[in-house]
């Protein structure tokens, strides 16, 4: 934020400034780094040259700040402010070098007048009261902002050539984090059934490798004739340095593994539950925490769906074995007047896991495979509490009824 704020000091001058004809406006794409969660889908930014006016800057928006008050909650309900700042070239290039990222030049085809357009839109937009933007990751990130703003002070249509597949949004994300299989489960959570929807080439732009492949067969047309190529020369600055920037060993314990073992762990102890009549408390500190986590889950996705600003959250069919009401249910367990409402909620929550579960493939959402093992975990549980309460339920009346049968008889 340091230099940002330098390079306004010391380009103060030059918000006035004529770019020569020659100056050069490229679309530079940084691939993705494994150092961070967010990084992991590449990067994009607007490079504008000119030798002869001095002008050396690169336009990001991918800036943010994570340590401003209530950051994790407000991205949560999609809350959060990204903000334009502009970068030294040299300074860009230091940092991705450093990272191991390649970068990627496209010096694209604008008239003088296209650059001078886009170079004033993008220095006002930078100063500090325009700078800052809802940031939204499918329709509105540091990918897309670059487009748009070529495309708005661009005289031509562009465009842009048919992908050679169709794909949803889930399918992007799952490309880029094909080596993170907790990231990818976790974002198959949250995100609903609008993610799955099949997307044109321009929707797929949000990812910036995207972006890039589609600058570099798009085309000018002014009229129905005459068209040109927007980029005009790609280079690659930098190279990929797989030491560097490498995602590292993959684990073993990846979701469906830990499914897997949580399956094997709820068998063994429904078997115990039901050998020992609920004589040990282990089963119910199972269910607390089984539930709990549920019910932890279950709330991040209710506030996703009905109190967020993020896409593609409601509806989501994962609020079917992932719910707020496994969280009150998980402390309801030691509560002994609360047994009647806890005997309902195992046999409603058995009753719609049954249904979830039949219908999992015909259902309008992509969901892991793994939501099939972690329900199975859910549905045993509660099958196996509802099947004991209404047996005791059963012998408690059997006895009440044999006690107000001898209190008629004198007895």
């Amino acid at each position: 934020m340091l230099l940002i704020t330098l390079f306004f000091i010391s380009n103060q001058a030059k918000s006035q400034i004529t770019l020569h004809e020659d100056a050069e406006v490229s679309l530079l794409t940084a691939s993705p780094w494994n150092g961070a969660v967010y990084a992991l889908f590449g990067h994009t930014a607007i490079y504008i040259h000119d030798d002869s006016t001095g002008v050396d800057a690169v336009f990001n928006y991918g800036y943010f700040d994570p340590t401003q008050p209530n950051f994790i909650y407000n991205f949560i309900r999609g809350k959060t402010d990204y903000i334009l700042g502009v970068d030294f070239y040299d300074q860009f290039i230091a940092e991705y070098s450093y990272k191991g990222q390649k970068v990627t030049k496209q010096i694209l085809n604008l008239s003088a007048a296209e650059k001078q357009q886009l170079y004033n839109a993008l220095y006002i937009n930078s100063l500090p009261e325009n700078r800052g933007y809802r940031y939204n990751y499918f329709y509105d990130n540091c990918a897309t902002r670059p487009r748009d703003m070529i495309e708005k002070y661009s005289k031509s249509q562009i465009i842009y050539p048919e992908t050679s597949k169709e794909q949803t949004y889930r399918d992007l994300v799952h490309e880029c984090l094909i080596d993170y299989p907790w990231f990818e489960f976790g974002i198959d959570l949250l995100i609903g059934s609008d993610a799955d929807r099949i997307i044109n080439v321009r929707e797929k732009m949000f990812i910036p490798s995207y972006l890039m492949d589609s600058f570099e067969g798009a085309l000018f047309q002014s009229n129905d004739s005459a068209s040109n190529n927007l980029v005009g020369n790609t280079e690659i600055l930098l190279e990929h340095n797989a030491e560097r920037n490498n995602p590292g060993k993959k684990t073993f314990f990846t979701p469906l593994v830990a499914a897997l073992f949580l399956l094997l762990l709820t068998i063994f102890v429904s078997i115990n539950q039901i050998y020992k009549l609920n004589k040990t408390r282990i089963p119910r500190i199972f269910d607390t925490i089984l539930f709990g986590i549920a019910g932890a889950a279950g709330t991040i996705i209710f506030v996703l769906m009905y109190f967020s600003e993020h896409p593609a959250t409601n509806p989501n069919w994962n609020f079917a074995w992932l719910n707020i009401f496994a969280l009150f249910a998980a402390i309801l367990f030691w509560v002994k007047p609360a047994k009647n409402i806890v005997y309902f909620y195992h046999f409603i929550n058995f009753v719609v896991l049954t249904l979830f579960l039949l219908s999992w493939w015909f259902l309008p959402q992509h969901l892991p495979y793994e939501t099939i093992l972690f329900s199975l975990c859910l549905w045993g549980r509660s099958g196996v509490n509802a099947l004991l309460l209404n047996k005791k339920r059963r012998v408690n009346s059997r006895f009440t009824s044999s006690r107000y049968m001898k209190a008629g008889w004198g007895q």
